[in-house]
């Protein structure tokens, strides 16, 4: 069931501001970024029916989604029975949650990426997803990790598991961390995956069926490197 988001007042350099009607649907109808003053480039999405704006990402941070992309494109080219397409910067509508992302990358089947392609269709839903990539930033991991028990809060890994995205890779660079972790089995009532499987960078992703194929982490680092 999607969750009531009030209208929020927003709070930026020129002061505080009133949204005319939630953050989500204002978002869903791509007025949102209209009411936030925020660098070019920048991410503006509903998380935890909270609007976050999100600086453009480093050299770095792309080269990691650059990697991925790439064995996707290295397994498409050597498989021609290998069906998925990437998609980079295009928002992910959680019309059931009522929260919206924009995911640093999302997997899609190939027939799926052309009918939407040809809809001309400003958002994906979760439905059309079979992949979701995060990577983390110091400023922001919080947003994209398992909450703590501690500290619980509805951010992309519940909204994820809550749209029942079948898979979510998180590719966490702190340096405390700097694991790639895949998370499944996504459970809707509890918002929360129920299996994970980690790599350490350095070593090779090997992402399961459906998929079947490898992603090389050699050059990834952690954010203070």
């Amino acid at each position: 069931m999607r969750k009531e988001s009030p209208k929020v007042t927003l709070v930026d350099h020129k002061g505080p501001m009133l949204l005319p009607d939630t953050a989500y649907d204002m978002w869903a109808r791509g007025e949102l970024d209209d009411f936030v003053h925020a660098p070019e480039s920048s991410r503006v999405e509903v998380i935890g029916g909270t609007v976050v704006v999100t600086p453009p990402p480093s050299l770095e941070h792309n080269a990691i989604i650059g990697d991925i992309t790439y064995a996707l494109a290295f397994a498409h080219a050597g498989r021609a029975d290998f069906p998925w397409r990437a998609d980079q910067g295009t928002g992910l509508s959680l019309v059931g949650v009522g929260e919206g992302f924009i995911p640093d990358l999302m997997v899609l089947d190939q027939e799926v990426y052309l009918a939407a392609r040809r809809s001309r269709v400003r958002t994906l839903v979760p439905d059309q997803v079979e992949l979701v990539v995060e990577v983390t930033s110091s400023s922001n991991a919080g947003n994209d990790r398992r909450p703590t028990e501690k500290r619980r809060t509805d951010n992309k890994w519940n909204g994820y598991a809550a749209a029942e995205i079948p898979y979510y890779l998180l590719i966490d660079r702190s340096p405390k961390v700097m694991q790639s972790i895949l998370y499944s089995i996504p459970d809707q009532g509890s918002a929360a995956y129920l299996h994970e499987e980690s790599w350490d960078f350095g070593q090779t992703v090997k992402l399961p069926e459906p998929f079947d194929m490898d992603i090389d982490t050699t050059e990834w680092k952690s954010w203070d490197n």
